[in-house]
């Protein structure tokens, strides 16, 4: 059995170690989405080979990590997670709207978001939400609100992973349990924000000189 504590790189974050090793003889880890969470557990690769992960507290593997590369014999060990569905919220309608237009609905989709206890990362105009909740459940929570020149639709989280880089891959995937607190993540430079929903009114809050906004509903 081969113990792994560190991993190499990223198949999607690194295009010039995903090139060196193009060609290679890969054996994928396949894991569920919650094996992967994990810091430490033991797994079979699709071609046999026994492999024990131990990474650092509170560190797991994405899709694409590289664990292991054997350039004598051109092979690799590559984590292959099998991802859920993403709910993917469009809000690029809304940019040419009024600066207190896009509040007004950023803030109703904020409201809405949060009332549900959705996990989210921000990239761009898009909101990610992984699927926590049936669909329907989802769809009706956002035809219900109905805010204009918002879209939605449900995608393969698969499809979603080449516009994300490695952190925002690990908040959007790493902890969709149905917790009691949503964390929506913008990873806009410089920035990020965590909004909690606790159904009633909002109290925002920042840290980190202004940098960290926190929005609680009671």
């Amino acid at each position: 059995m081969k113990i792994f504590s560190e991993v190499i790189g990223n198949t999607h974050a690194d295009k010039d170690l995903a090139a060196k090793i193009d060609g290679y003889d890969i054996e994928y880890l396949h894991l569920d989405q919650w094996t992967a969470q994990k810091s430490r557990f033991i797994v079979t690769g699709d071609k046999g080979t026994q492999c024990a992960v131990a990474l650092k507290r509170n560190h797991q593997l994405i899709e694409g990590d590289i664990l292991e590369i054997d350039n004598d014999n051109r092979r690799a060990l590559v984590a292959a997670i099998e991802l859920n569905p993403v709910f993917v919220i469009d809000l690029s309608e809304i940019e040419k709207l009024d600066k207190l237009q896009i509040i007004q609905t950023c803030i109703e989709l904020g409201h809405a978001i949060g009332n549900q206890h959705w996990p989210a990362v921000i990239k761009g105009t898009k909101v990610y939400v992984p699927l926590t909740v049936d669909r329907k459940v989802m769809k009706s929570v956002m035809d219900t609100h109905a805010i204009p020149g918002v879209t939605y639709s449900f995608e393969e989280g698969s499809a979603v992973i080449p516009y994300l880089a490695p952190h925002e891959i690990r908040n959007l995937f790493g902890g969709t349990s149905q917790e009691s607190h949503a964390h929506v993540h913008d990873h806009t430079p410089g920035i990020t924000t965590d909004a909690h929903g606790h159904d009633g009114h909002a109290v925002p809050h920042s840290h980190d000189g202004g940098h960290t906004f926190h929005t609680h509903e009671h």
